[in-house]
């Protein structure tokens, strides 16, 4: 089993979800589903080279993936707990505690080091229902690439709504400069700053008034440490 290597994700079995939503543009997330993790491991560890199986522990339900070691013929597991989503609560903790066991393994692992996505309102439809913005658009990951320590490197995402527009590209870095900047946010430092608004109630567009930020894709790291900083010392929203 040690020298089963879990391959990179191909274009075609990432998907892109909406995250934050304000009039000038829109962020995205990257992500996979169940079924991608499962025939992952069909494809690495054989049909019969691996299982799941799920326990509620205190009101939680959590996912083992166990997979068969030939070497030493046991069974080697990896677990990790799943959240609740808005609807059909049991089969949403079911799903994303596999997902979240499979990350573990290391598959799509390579999700984390995406960077940053943000959409601009000219490339994109977005609609205002009362106080609510909203877009309907679908969007697609049209290529991706990757460097030698399996992070993103290239990636290209089309507006599938819009005759498969191009809408977003990250080309390949060159290595041509001694100094190196950051300007944007990484797609992990986005996923934590979202939980501490969720937490605390806070909207992203405070955020972006506050300091000054036209869209969140120009916070710099200093900014982002500000941010998440003064976000740790605000009372929960359900407190």
């Amino acid at each position: 089993m040690a020298k089963e290597i879990i391959r990179l994700l191909r274009a075609d079995e990432i998907e892109c979800r909406i995250s934050v939503i304000r009039e000038n543009g829109l962020s995205l997330l990257l992500y996979k589903d169940a079924r991608v993790d499962q025939r992952i491991l069909d494809e690495t560890f054989g049909v019969f080279g691996w299982k799941r199986t799920h326990q509620c522990i205190d009101g939680n339900l959590y996912c083992t993936v166990e997979v068969y070691d030939k070497d030493t013929g046991i069974w080697v597991a990896k677990q990790d707990v799943g959240t609740t989503g808005y609807a059909e609560k049991e089969k949403s903790q079911a799903s994303d505690s596999f997902k979240r066991a499979c990350f573990n393994w290391g598959i799509g692992r390579e999700l984390y080091s995406a960077p940053f996505i943000w959409i601009p309102s000219v490339n994109t439809t977005i609609r205002q229902n009362k106080d609510k913005l909203y877009c309907n658009d679908h969007f697609s990951v049209a290529s991706i690439g990757y460097n030698k320590d399996r992070e993103i490197s290239s990636l290209v995402i089309v507006n599938v709504s819009n005759k498969d527009q191009v809408v977003y590209e990250l080309k390949e870095k060159t290595v041509n400069s001694q100094k190196t900047y950051n300007t944007s946010l990484s797609g992990e430092q986005m996923q934590s700053l979202e939980k501490e608004l969720q937490r605390t109630g806070v909207g992203i567009d405070a955020v972006c008034d506050r300091y000054k930020i036209e869209n969140p894709a120009e916070m710099p790291d200093d900014i982002y440490k500000r941010v998440m900083k003064a976000l740790a010392k605000t009372k929960s929203k359900a407190a």
